[in-house]
């Protein structure tokens, strides 16, 4: 049986990851011709091209997308397997990569990402905050924070807890363009959306009786950031939908009021999303274990 060509894979990760042989050497610590004749290597073993070479620019073929996520887990498993070796005898030490959507990520994760750095002073953590979806292989993450039905992948998906949207306007905009009482009223109503999703116009609600009811809206701003929403529904330019993470403040001060309290959209969950891989540096296992624990939900 011949063993599969372990560090052809690996480079191969890093040219993809780095986007570059140059930089890939230079964070593998070898030269760039070794990179390069690893590469060319495992293309001849599997009889395809991996990247479409230029004086200007490095793309990967068709063959080298579809081959890309197992070379990226093969590092990281070699990777994980060896910090994991070096962690039952050492301090927590290194960085663990993290994102998280932009504002849930400012409100609940920044703290504590900042006290668990506190109590563990040799880890340190590069937090990316984007309401953007994103793939976290390709950006080298160890976990992300996603609120999101969770589609079927290679991902794994630690559901944390339930997240309640909340439909809500000013009482200013509510007396002066009625109160709605079923979803459908708000056919007349002017709405804020939330940019991404599939479809931020049409907002589903469930009902007394197990009732289901599909609304289009008219939206006058779409934007890809609820907080953003605020100032306009402060100012009582219509109704929005947002968690309560964001609009808890503004309803327990009266600045906004909920309507269709019998009428909620369904819950989004809150996950722990991390790659594939099982084998995880023991840095990374104390901070999702951590964020599952502090969560606040």
């Amino acid at each position: 049986m011949r063993l599969p060509d372990f560090e052809a894979w690996a480079m191969f990760a890093a040219v993809v990851e780095h986007r570059s042989f140059t930089d890939a050497a230079k964070a593998l610590s070898v030269s760039k011709a070794t990179v390069s004749k690893a590469v060319t290597r495992l293309e001849e073993h599997l009889d395809t091209s991996l990247f479409n070479r230029t004086s200007r620019r490095l793309a990967l073929t068709e063959s080298g997308k579809r081959l890309a996520d197992h070379a990226h887990r093969i590092l990281a498993e070699g990777q994980a397997a060896e910090e994991a070796a070096r962690d039952e005898t050492a301090e927590l030490s290194g960085v663990v990569r993290l994102g998280a959507p932009m504002t849930f990520g400012l409100l609940r994760v920044a703290p504590l990402v900042a006290q668990f750095t506190k109590e563990h002073p040799m880890v340190d953590v590069d937090l990316h905050l984007s309401d953007a979806q994103i793939d976290i292989v390709d950006m080298g993450l160890d976990a992300t924070i996603r609120i999101a039905d969770m589609p079927d992948s290679s991902l794994r998906a630690r559901r944390l807890a339930d997240v309640t949207l909340y439909t809500i306007a000013s009482p200013a905009y509510l007396d002066e363009r009625g109160r709605p009482q079923h979803p459908a009223d708000l056919g007349t109503h002017d709405c804020l959306c939330y940019s991404n999703v599939a479809a931020p116009d049409v907002w589903r609600f469930a009902g007394p009786g197990q009732q289901n009811v599909v609304v289009q809206v008219r939206s006058r701003i779409t934007v890809n950031s609820g907080e953003a929403m605020l100032p306009a529904l402060r100012m009582g330019v219509g109704i929005a939908r947002l968690p309560d993470f964001i609009i808890g403040d503004a309803l327990a001060k009266g600045e906004v009021e909920e309507i269709l309290v019998d009428w909620r959209p369904a819950p989004f969950g809150l996950h722990l999303v991390t790659p594939p891989s099982r084998l995880r540096p023991a840095r990374v296992e104390a901070l999702l274990d951590y964020l599952t624990t502090h969560h606040g939900c």
